[in-house]
Formats: structure tokens, C-alpha cells, sequence
């Protein structure tokens, strides 16, 4: 037993200098985030900023930034709903361009080649860029479709229950015709249908 107090005796005495040595070396690490410190608040308010203006840029079918509702605003107001014929008809406008874009390429591209795997590869092409606007000759279809209830005053209301769709949800769909909740019910049925 007395050769145990004697061991504990001799390591009381480097714990006592181990706990300066790591002050000593905490308060430099404290330094040195200090120096660090500025340029990461720097580097982050740049990282919060950049995302914004990504989604904005981003977002093919507005350049306009989305509706910010005032307080006490009523639903469907009439800036609102001069807000979402904006955002529809800029987005048709680049869906038109888009297809106008196809339609020149699809001309100009137009060659035959002596290799059957090159022209299997041209039609596949072809095929895939006309399957994606005939889409968006749909899409075409129901942005005019929703420019009619905006004049109708019928836009922003659900087809099924009647409630608002919601700002958001329209921010990020414009043609939407069905609240979340009955469009969520849709597809629930539609996977219980289709297995």
C-alpha cells in the first residue's frame, strides 16, 4: 500500500504542470481564432447573400422576385394577382423562345449522315428535345389557362375544396390548380390506384 501512495505522490506533480501547458496553449488557439474570426464572418454574410440571388437567376420561368405580402393584405389583391400575370406571361414568353430556339435547331441540324450509328444518335436527339416541348406546349396550355382566371377572378382558389392555394405554393407553381392538401390526396389515391 505504501508503494501506491508513492506512485500517486509522483503524478500529482506532472497533472499541476499538464494543466498550464494547456492553458498556455488554449489561450493561443484563442488568439489565433480571434485573428481568424473576421474573415469567416466575412465568408459567411457572402455565402448568404450569393444563395438569393442563385434562386433568382435560377428560376427559369421568373425573373421577378417573389411576393412579399403585406400586412392586413387581403388574398388575391389586386397587386397580387398583377404579380402572378407577370410571373406567367415572362414564363410563357421564355417557354416560346425555348421552342422558337428548338425549332432553328431542329432545322439547321437537320443532316443526314453516312454512319447509322451517328444518325441514330442525331434522332435520338431530336426525339428527346421534341418530347421535352411538346411538355412545355402543355405547359403553354395551362399558363393560358390560368392568365383566363386571373381575369376571371377565379386564380389562387382551389379547384376541389375552394380554399386559397396559398402564396408560396403558387410562387413555386404558378399554374396550380389544387391546395396542398387535395393535391396531396390526389396522389396518395393515384399511388394506390396505379400499385
Amino acid at each position: 500500500m505504501v508503494q501506491k501512495k508513492a506512485t500517486t505522490t509522483t503524478k500529482a506533480p506532472v497533472k499541476k504542470v499538464a494543466p498550464k501547458k494547456v492553458a498556455a496553449a488554449a489561450t493561443k488557439k484563442k488568439e489565433a481564432v480571434k485573428k481568424v474570426a473576421p474573415t469567416k464572418a466575412v465568408t459567411v454574410a457572402t455565402k448568404k447573400k450569393s444563395p438569393v440571388k442563385k434562386a433568382i437567376v435560377a428560376n427559369n420561368k421568373s425573373k421577378i422576385a417573389a411576393y412579399k405580402t403585406k400586412k392586413g393584405e387581403k388574398y388575391m389583391s389586386a397587386a397580387m394577382k398583377k404579380h402572378f400575370v407577370a410571373v406567367l406571361l415572362l414564363w410563357r414568353e421564355h417557354l416560346t423562345d425555348e421552342m422558337q430556339k428548338t425549332f432553328d435547331h431542329l432545322k439547321t441540324k437537320g443532316e443526314t449522315y453516312a454512319d447509322p450509328m451517328d444518325r441514330a444518335s442525331q434522332e435520338e436527339e431530336f426525339a428527346f428535345e421534341l418530347r421535352t416541348r411538346d411538355r412545355e406546349r402543355k405547359l403553354i396550355n395551362k399558363i393560358g389557362i390560368s392568365v383566363e382566371k386571373v381575369k376571371q377572378d377565379d386564380y389562387g382558389w382551389c379547384d376541389s375544396c375552394g380554399d386559397e392555394i396559398g402564396v408560396k405554393r403558387l410562387e413555386a407553381r404558378p399554374t396550380a390548380t389544387h391546395c396542398i392538401h387535395c393535391k396531396t390526396l390526389d396522389e396518395i389515391k393515384e399511388r394506390q390506384l396505379n400499385g
